[in-house]
């Protein structure tokens, strides 16, 4: 009885929570939610949450009973985080932070006595002692994990075998996004880390804010993605409201004194802060402080939730940046997944690489991907000048350098509406067509203007930032990668093209289903790889050792060990290396000849001069 009376509390609940934070009045008028909503929803569910730390994913039916004499629990997800040994952890939300900060109080401290006591929402579920146990549920009231081994990412042999299975290459993109996208756990444990962060200083700053942004929040991000902070000691995200409804207060608190310089105020509150992070905080190690970069950040890894994490306290730009690219991604539902094929396809093609240098990076390449479904006939995605055009005084957003960050944030307003109804498969060749011919060389890229601009410098590659038009986000890109990016893209486009044209032929349809075909040919698959020229040199048509050393050697060693055939692209290239080898054996016969006759001309001479 008491079982069927907390599972109809939790159905109430649920209904109340999804009615007040989930219902029509939280999404736009296309059933979306908006950053903004996004943001909240996500962390209301943080503070709503704990982590605790199992034996194994058994102990949820004994977590579950335990933990329930707090409050009513929404849902749990399962995930393991592998090191010599794989540990087990169950992320539950509860329907009230008020239940979830309850069972954070009931928490004690047993560790070394050098230990600091903590507050944290991380815990670690040990047993019962005395021999005693909870009582047990019935296994018609325990809810199900919401997901188990939830943030485990998919075996690379596991998602080629569903890439072969798709019907045509816009399932099989389809595919690639849903599998390797950032998923709803992964979401949840980056906000429970900015929750963290966030509660360590309220005491001294109760107004403080811990945001993600980047990769995690605008819908770009893959499974185990980095986590970009952004912390803050006050409310203000750079926001300017117009209208002051309340009267400002004439008590004013008392600061300390700040340095003269900005930047080094910043530096020395982020050096002590890494010192807090590093010496209290849970789960929080390898504690590395970057201060002289342009952004200085602090690096760390959260071994609890097998995270990587930056967190930095002066990059409001990049905040709203991640908001631009979240209304991006929200515009049309063909955005992510093509960015998410490229993106993979820049990986397997070595353009990017997760260490930063002189290639070009993830973010550069989305800016790539966002300029062309701007410059289409039939665009697919607005300038972001129109977006500022669109803006409201609501919208209104500078970041602590001045920098204007204003842009529509409700798109409806805009007026937008794409009459592109090209598939993915159409795009993903109009990509590598568009840039295989762009003229990076004289040519800038403007999404403020969605169209090409004169460059500005000699950079190989010039991409203006969005928000501060002054800068190139793309600098780092060097000339030879600027050239291996076109290279790529004109090979990517042969690919691809060839591979559209077999599927059209209805005979070798069984066939493709069992080879390599589409996407995985794309991705250079090691079954067929695109062959990469060397920089500034043709390609060779095939290689001189495979016309001779290879040949030579099989007819001499044994005369009836049959030769390899040698594969050509067509018939004029194979007239071109029979031409070539004629040719070649009537030199080798020539200076044999001459280098015969040699020693006999000179004993001669020598016979003389005696």
């Amino acid at each position: 009885m008491n079982s069927l009376v907390r599972r109809s509390n939790q159905l109430s609940l649920r209904r109340k929570y999804c009615g007040k934070y989930c219902g029509p009045e939280a999404t736009g008028r296309n059933g979306k939610h908006n950053y903004e909503e996004f943001i909240r929803r996500h962390q209301r569910q943080a503070r709503c949450s704990i982590v605790v730390q199992v034996s194994s994913e058994k102990s949820y039916t004994e977590l579950y009973n335990y933990c329930s004499r707090f409050g009513s629990i929404l849902s749990a997800h399962h995930y393991c985080v592998r090191q010599d040994e794989a540990l087990h952890y169950v992320l539950m939300e509860y329907s009230t932070p008020e239940e979830s900060a309850a069972a954070i109080d009931a928490g004690v401290t047993i560790g070394e006595p050098k230990s600091a006591p903590v507050r944290s929402p991380f815990l670690w579920f040990r047993a019962a002692g005395g021999g005693r146990r909870s009582s047990k549920m019935t296994i018609s009231s325990l809810p199900k994990l919401h997901s188990l081994d939830g943030t485990r990412q998919v075996e690379q042999a596991h998602l080629q075998g569903l890439l072969r299975g798709a019907t045509d290459i816009e399932e099989q993109v389809k595919l690639l996004h849903e599998q390797t996208r950032l998923n709803e756990i992964g979401i949840r444990m980056r906000f429970l880390a900015a929750l963290q962060v966030e509660r360590a200083i309220a005491g001294m700053f109760p107004a403080a804010q811990a945001q993600p942004f980047g990769s995690s929040v605008n819908g770009f991000g893959r499974m185990g993605c980095d986590l970009d902070l952004i912390l803050r000691f006050d409310k203000d995200m750079g926001a300017k409201s117009i209208l002051e409804a309340e009267e400002p207060s004439r008590l004013v608190f008392h600061t300390k004194e700040t340095f003269s310089n900005g930047r080094s105020q910043t530096q020395r509150h982020m050096e002590c802060f890494g010192d807090m992070l590093h010496l209290f905080l849970p789960g929080v190690c390898h504690v590395r402080r970057i201060l002289q970069a342009r952004v200085p950040i602090i690096k760390y890894h959260h071994e609890h939730l097998d995270l990587e994490v930056d967190l930095s306290m002066s990059n409001l730009t990049g905040f709203y940046m991640s908001e631009l690219l979240y209304i991006f991604g929200e515009m049309d539902n063909r955005v992510r997944p093509l960015t998410f094929c490229i993106r993979r396809w820049a990986q397997t093609c070595g353009l990017t690489n997760p260490s930063p240098g002189r290639w070009i990076s993830n973010f550069s390449l989305t800016c790539l991907v966002m300029f062309f479904l701007q410059q289409l006939r039939q665009p697919i995605l607005p300038t972001i000048g129109a977006l500022v055009k669109a803006a409201e005084p609501g919208d209104l957003r500078f970041t602590e350098d001045g920098i204007n960050c204003t842009f529509a944030r409700d798109v409806e307003r805009l007026g937008f509406k794409s009459r592109n109804q090209s598939s993915l498969s159409e795009l993903l060749l109009q990509f590598f067509e568009f840039y295989s011919q762009f003229d990076f060389h004289n040519r800038a890229i403007s999404l403020n203007e969605g169209r090409p601009l004169s460059k500005p410098d000699h950079s190989a590659m010039y991409i203006l930032n969005p928000l501060e038009q002054l800068l190139n986000v793309s600098k780092n890109v060097s000339l030879e990668e600027c050239e291996r990016l076109r290279i790529e893209v004109r090979n990517a486009a042969w690919v691809l093209e060839s591979e559209v044209e077999n599927a059209s032929l209805s005979e070798e349809e069984g066939e493709r289903k069992e080879l390599s075909w589409g996407l995985l040919n794309l991705f250079k698959h090691p079954e067929k790889a695109v062959v990469r020229p060397n920089m500034f040199f043709k390609p060779r048509m095939v290689e001189v050792s495979d016309l001779f050393e290879q040949k030579e050697t099989c007819q001499t060693s044994n005369s009836n060990v049959p030769t390899p055939a040698i594969t050509y692209k067509s018939a004029s290239v194979r007239h071109q290396v029979q031409c070539i080898k004629a040719s070649t054996r009537s030199e080798q016969k020539q200076i044999r000849g001459s280098a015969s006759s040699v020693p006999a001309n000179s004993s001669k001479n020598r016979r003389s001069h005696r």
